[in-house]
């Protein structure tokens, strides 16, 4: 039996001379603030596959996390990880390829402009707004999943959001902080965007459970819905942002109490009234 290329091995001494060897390697990302490595692959088979390497100590210990998340969760908004590769005394995971841009694409350089025309985010809000629901709902959909399988949203943000503009389609990628909850938080804070964490996630011994997640797509609504980055052009109704205040309120106890209720009053408001 002839091992595949990718998903047959188990050990490589480096990644990139392994998978220039197999193929074209078409895409490098070697610049990520995460401490990965990662590179977009086209195999002689024709197939394409995204690998990302851990190349520091803590990406490390985060894509072993991420591996542990996968093995729970599967939904087809998510992009899965289907294999892994020890690669000295780190790891390189394996995933399909899937077309599309980031909304957001932090780097060693330091923050990226959300605002330019010529941004994926800002191509993203200037979507029609029937188009921007539709992707939100599948990143609902998708956390519907994550929460069903006893899972919480840690570090999600505009940079997991991989939008495909020709196909209209919307996938979610490096979720490695999700983790089993509830939990206590043993830091001083979680990894993460400002933009998207719950107040709770900056507070050593708080509780970071399903109300965390609904407050982190509530706020991914709130940006995700608004024609700019300064939260003053909301293009969803009133009942929408309704729900979305709801949602991010600063006492968890006042939020939705998890996931499933979010989305139920969230599709609600979606829906005209006598329909």
């Amino acid at each position: 039996m002839v091992l595949h290329p990718l998903l047959g091995v188990d050990e490589v001494p480096a990644v990139e001379p392994y998978l220039g060897r197999l193929g074209e390697v078409f895409k490098g990302y070697r610049e990520q603030d995460s401490g990965c490595v990662s590179y977009g692959v086209q195999l002689l088979d024709g197939s394409r596959w995204f690998v990302k390497e851990a190349v520091t100590d803590d990406a490390r210990r985060s894509l072993e996390r991420g591996w542990a998340f996968h093995r729970t969760v599967r939904h087809r908004a998510i992009v899965p990880q289907v294999h892994r590769i020890a690669v000295r005394q780190s790891w390189a995971v394996v995933m399909p390829w899937r077309d599309g841009e980031v909304l957001y694409h932090p780097t060693l350089d330091g923050p990226r402009d959300r605002t330019s025309p010529d941004s994926p985010m800002a191509r993203f809000r200037a979507l029609p707004t029937d188009r921007v629901l539709r992707a939100f709902d599948r990143v609902l959909d998708a956390h519907l999943a994550v929460e069903s399988a006893g899972q919480i949203a840690v570090d999600f943000y505009d940079g997991a959001l991989l939008h495909d503009f020709a196909g209209d389609v919307t996938h979610l990628v490096d979720l490695d902080e999700y983790r089993p909850g509830p939990f206590v938080l043993e830091e001083d804070r979680l990894p993460g965007s400002r933009r998207f964490m719950a107040p709770e996630e900056f507070v050593r011994g708080s509780v970071i459970d399903t109300r965390t997640t609904v407050f982190t797509l509530g706020r991914a609504a709130r940006l995700l819905l608004d024609a700019g980055d300064e939260e003053r052009a909301w293009r969803g109704t009133p009942q929408q942002l309704a729900v979305v205040e709801l949602a991010t309120e600063a006492d968890p106890g006042a939020r939705f109490e998890n996931v499933h209720t979010f989305a139920a009053a969230w599709r609600a408001a979606n829906t005209p009234r006598g329909a």
